[in-house]
């Protein structure tokens, strides 16, 4: 009964722009006060800094479904900031590290 009360009995839309690892963060804009106590309560969390929607879901103890519900209603609202995450690191061809290691070795060995 909860995440329906706390959703007002909404789904994901069908543009949902939040994965896991989405980074997140508060805008400078401040919220209304009447707004629902768990809104409220992820916009001060989101307030430090960036955060993934699956930390704010650890955080706030919510199923990750009812997180991108108030999340997509903030961002809407344009109470939140997105980002996408940082790319993965490209692999180091092996041969340039031993390249590194062998110059390093001649130069203090």
């Amino acid at each position: 009964m909860r995440p329906y009360v706390i959703t007002n009995g909404r789904g994901l839309p069908e543009n949902d722009q939040f994965n896991l690892i989405t980074l997140v963060t508060a805008s400078e804009r401040r919220p209304p006060s009447h707004y629902d106590p768990e809104k409220l309560r992820l916009l001060d969390l989101c307030g430090g800094g960036y955060l993934s929607v699956a930390e704010i879901a650890g955080h706030l103890g919510l199923p990750i479904g009812i997180v991108k519900v108030l999340l997509s209603d903030l961002s809407s609202d344009g109470y939140l900031v997105t980002r996408a995450p940082a790319p993965p690191a490209q692999l180091v061809d092996v041969s340039v590290l031993q390249e590194v290691l062998d110059g390093l070795q001649a130069r203090f060995g």
